[in-house]
């Protein structure tokens, strides 16, 4: 494991909405109404800090020897090229499976980059939030290899906390031998990066 600092196609992505900051208070100038609105300007910086300072985990999950069951991980090895905020950490998961517990339980908000079989096209791009995937068909799987990122998800909300989690899943073509993307998935991957910083993005 290495760290660092449903359909998209489709989809029109969802906006974070923040309140304006509250009216200040009117009424006299005196000494009580500068007191109100220090207090107002200070809980206001207060909550603005704790929620840049949430720590954003980018997951990039698979086997990289099954040409497209590798994609998050080749996915977390271009955005360990990128210049990311400090609260934000890259970590290229592999098939470590419960071995990346701690990495789950300490994050505030959990990106899942995995390979996905959703029945779509090669090259569908998914976006979900775990709650969403509980309540998919049986046959939608989140996950091509042995250990499925929902179950260790699932285990990190009894000995932790459960982030809040949003899974990027590719349709791959290819699962055979081989370590380079075939040509469908590789050419989607710019394409997935910019989905994963946009959910950085709306995170920060």
């Amino acid at each position: 494991m290495k760290s660092g600092n449903l359909l998209l196609n489709k989809r029109t992505e969802k906006k974070n909405v923040v309140s304006p900051d509250p009216p200040l208070a009117k009424g006299g100038g005196g000494h009580f109404s500068k007191k109100v609105v220090s207090k107002i300007n200070k809980k206001s910086r207060v909550e603005k800090d704790t929620i840049s300072q949430q720590r954003i985990v980018i997951l990039g999950i698979g086997n990289i020897l099954l040409t497209d069951e590798g994609i998050g991980v080749h996915v977390a090895n271009e955005l360990f090229k990128r210049a990311l905020p400090e609260n934000v950490s890259v970590v290229e998961g592999g098939t470590d499976g419960f071995r990346l517990l701690n990495v789950i339980t300490e994050a505030d908000r959990l990106i899942v980059i995995d390979a996905v079989r959703g029945g779509g096209e090669p090259g569908s791009i998914y976006r979900f939030d775990i709650d969403d995937v509980k309540r998919c068909p049986s046959g939608f799987k989140t996950s091509v290899h042995q250990i499925g990122i929902l179950e260790v998800i699932d285990l990190s909300g009894l000995i932790g906390k459960t982030p809040h989690t949003t899974i990027i899943g590719i349709e791959p073509k290819s699962l055979e031998m081989g370590m380079e993307l075939s040509p469908e998935i590789g050419d989607k991957l710019q394409r997935i990066i910019e989905i994963v910083l946009n959910e950085v993005n709306s995170a920060c």
